[in-house]
């Protein structure tokens, strides 16, 4: 069997941003299914694609865009009153990127 693409420490990685609590099997399985995944795409990475035309679909298909017209919107008091935890004139949310401050 050939090395692996993607190592336990990173599956665990992805698990913890994911915020999944996963046992030490499910973490082997998932290296190994994870490892599955980038070993195909390595496979499309080797296809030559240089005379395929690019697209946005496989179907063709007009998206209807409404007009840019400038509304007037609600008014900001009545909106935070609708959030659960309004915070300095906005909505307070929780933190979900690791980080500097």
């Amino acid at each position: 069997m050939s090395e692996s693409k993607i190592t336990l420490e990173q599956v665990r990685r992805v698990a913890s941003l994911a915020r999944l609590t996963m046992s030490d099997d499910d973490m082997i399985r998932m290296q190994s299914d994870m490892d599955a995944i980038l070993g195909y795409m390595a496979e499309l990475d080797g296809l030559d694609v240089s005379n395929v035309e690019p697209t946005f679909h496989a179907v063709p298909m007009a998206l209807p865009l409404r007009p840019d017209i400038v509304q007037k919107s609600l008014p900001r008091d009545e909106v935070l009153a609708q959030a659960p935890c309004p915070e300095s004139d906005g909505f307070a949310v929780p933190k979900v990127l690791e980080g500097g401050e």
